[in-house]
C-alpha cells in the first residue's frame, strides 16, 4: 500500500525549499525595482502555504518508504515543483497562460532549455535568474538536492536517489548517501563558481556570468540574451563554455576520483569517457570538413562552431554560438546522433548515455562471437565491472521504450500538422533534454511558441520522462503499480 503521508510530507519539505529559492528572487526583484516583485511574493506565499498544508497532512507519517513510494514521490515532486515554479511567469504576465508557464518551468527543471519566450531580453532580472536557477537545481535533481541538505528527510533516501539518478550502473562514492550528496554538490558548485569567474574575466557582466555559469554546468541552455553565447561574439567565452559543458557532461564520480582522489589514470581507463571523447572528435571533424567545403568557413571558425555545437548537443546543453539550422542537412544528422547519444552517466547531461552504448556494443560483439562459439560464456564488462543479465535486459527495455516513445510523440505531432523534420527533432530533443531542434520552423535560434497547447503538455511530460529515464514514469501507468499487493 502506498504511504501517502510520507509522500505529502516530503513534497511539503520540497515546497519549503522552492519557496525559499523564490524568496531569493523576490529580493532580487525588489533591489532592481522591477515589476515582477509582486509576482514572486504571491508565488512565495502560495508555495509556502501549500507546503505547510502538505506537511501537516503527513505529520504522523512513518519514516520509511517502499520502492513504489520513492518512484511516486520523485515523479510528483518534479511535477509539483514545476507547477509552483510556473507562478512567477504567470503572475507577472510575461507568460499569459498556465500551459506556457508550466512548459517553460518544466523545461527549466529538466534542463531541457526549450523556451516559449521569443524575446528573453525583455524579462526582468529576477525572472531571468529564476529561469537559470531552475536549471541549476534540476541539473543534479530536485530530490537529490534536498537529500544533500536535509539527509534525515526520509528513511528511504537510497530508494529516492535510485529513482532519480541517471545511468544504468551507479558507483557509490561513500557508504552514506548524504556524504555522497555533499561531495557531488561540492563538485557541482565548484564547477559553477570557476565557470562564472572565467566568464567574468572574459568580459561578461556579474549578472550574466552567474546565469550562464549555472545553465552551462547544469547542461541546461537557458540564456539571458536572445543570441545565447553568440551575443558576446567572443572566442574565449565560446571555448570556456565548451570546456565546462564537456566537464559537466562527464561522470561526476569520475571527476571526484580524479580531482579529490588523484586517480588521474581513471580518465584514460574509463571506457565510457573514451567513447564520449571519441564521439566529440569524430563528429567535430566531420562537421568541420562540411562547413569548410560547403559553407566556406575558415578553419578557425569551422573548428569553433563545429566543436561548440557538437559538445552542446552531445551534453544536451543547447546553448549556441551559430545557427546550425542554416547548415547543410547532413550536419543535422550528425547533431541528431549527438543529441541521441548524450553525455556520461552520473552527470548533468541527458540523452541515452554513453555507457549504454558501450554496453550495447559489448552485447553485440558477444552475440557475434557466440555464433561461432555457441557454448562460450561471454560476460559484458564495462570498466572492469560485469553487467548482470538483468542489467542487460533493462538496457534493451530502456532502448525500446526510448525509441517507441519518441516515435509515438513524432506521429502525434505529425497528425496535428507539424512537419516531419520538426516533429522528429522536437521529439528527440525533449526525450534527451536537449532543447534546440534543427528544423526550419523551430531551429536553435527560435522559440517553440507556435506549437499547439496539447503538444506543449505532451512535450512537458516527455521532458519529465526523459529526465527521469522513462521507465520510472512509465511504471506509473501500469495497473500493477497501483494494486495494494
Amino acid at each position: 500500500m502506498i504511504n501517502w503521508k510520507i509522500i505529502w510530507k516530503i513534497i511539503g519539505h520540497l515546497l519549503y525549499l522552492e519557496a525559499a529559492l523564490m524568496a531569493l528572487c523576490s529580493l532580487m526583484a525588489f533591489l532592481y525595482g522591477e515589476d515582477d516583485f509582486s509576482a514572486f511574493l504571491i508565488a512565495v506565499v502560495t508555495t509556502m502555504a501549500t507546503g505547510a498544508c502538505l506537511h501537516f497532512i503527513g505529520r504522523d507519517s512513518t519514516n520509511t518508504m517502499s520502492r513504489r513510494d520513492s518512484i511516486l514521490v520523485v515523479t510528483l515532486a518534479w511535477m509539483i515543483f514545476s507547477l509552483f515554479g510556473s507562478f512567477p511567469f504567470l503572475h507577472s504576465g510575461y507568460l499569459t497562460n498556465l500551459t506556457d508557464a508550466y512548459f517553460e518551468t518544466m523545461s527549466g527543471f529538466t534542463t531541457t532549455g526549450a523556451s516559449l519566450i521569443d524575446d528573453v531580453e525583455r524579462l526582468p532580472h529576477a525572472l531571468l535568474f529564476w529561469r537559470s536557477l531552475t536549471q541549476w537545481i534540476g541539473g543534479l535533481g530536485i530530490v537529490f538536492f534536498t537529500i544533500a541538505i536535509v539527509p534525515s528527510m526520509t528513511g528511504g533516501s537510497v530508494k529516492v536517489f535510485s529513482a532519480e539518478a541517471t545511468g544504468p550502473m551507479r558507483t557509490k562514492m561513500h557508504s552514506r548517501l548524504s556524504t555522497t550528496g555533499h561531495w557531488i554538490w561540492g563538485i557541482y558548485f565548484l564547477l559553477t563558481a570557476v565557470c562564472a569567474l572565467f566568464f567574468f574575466f572574459e568580459g561578461m557582466s556579474g549578472f550574466d556570468c552567474v546565469n550562464y555559469a549555472m545553465t552551462v554546468t547544469a547542461t541546461g541552455g537557458f540564456a539571458t540574451h536572445n543570441a545565447s553565447t553568440g551575443y558576446f561574439n567572443s572566442t574565449a567565452i565560446d571555448y570556456t563554455a565548451i570546456a565546462f559543458m564537456f566537464l559537466s557532461g562527464t561522470s561526476f564520480t569520475l571527476l571526484y576520483l580524479t580531482i579529490f582522489k588523484k586517480r588521474f589514470k581513471e580518465f584514460f581507463k574509463n571506457t565510457e569517457f573514451r567513447l564520449y571523447c571519441g564521439v566529440i572528435i569524430v563528429c567535430t571533424a566531420m562537421i568541420m570538413f562540411i562547413l569548410m567545403r560547403s559553407c566556406h568557413y575558415r578553419i578557425g571558425d569551422a573548428l569553433q562552431s563545429s566543436l561548440f555545437q557538437v559538445v552542446s548537443f552531445l551534453t544536451t546543453t543547447g546553448v549556441f554560438n551559430d545557427d546550425a539550422g542554416q547548415w547543410p542537412h547532413i550536419t543535422w544528422v550528425i547533431l541528431t546522433v549527438c543529441m541521441f547519444i548524450g553525455g556520461c552517466s552520473s552527470s548533468t547531461s541527458g540523452g541515452f548515455k554513453c555507457i549504454r552504448f558501450v554496453m550495447l556494443w559489448n552485447v553485440l560483439r558477444n552475440e557475434i562471437r557466440r555464433i561461432l562459439h555457441p557454448n562460450a560464456v561471454l560476460p559484458v564488462r564495462v570498466n572492469g565491472m560485469i553487467a548482470s543479465y538483468d542489467g542487460q535486459i533493462r538496457l534493451f527495455a530502456f532502448f525500446t521504450a526510448y525509441v517507441m516513445l519518441c516515435l509515438v510523440v513524432y506521429f502525434i505531432m505529425m497528425i496535428l500538422g507539424i512537419d516531419s523534420t520538426n516533429a522528429f527533432t522536437i521529439a528527440f530533443s525533449c526525450a534527451s533534454n536537449v532543447g534546440p531542434t534543427l528544423g526550419l520552423e523551430i531551429g536553435p535560434t527560435m522559440s517553440w511558441n507556435h506549437l499547439p497547447y496539447i503538444v506543449k503538455w505532451l512535450l512537458s511530460l516527455l521532458m519529465l520522462m526523459g529526465r527521469l529515464e522513462i521507465l520510472s514514469v512509465l511504471v506509473l501507468f501500469t495497473r500493477s503499480f497501483w494494486r495494494d499487493k
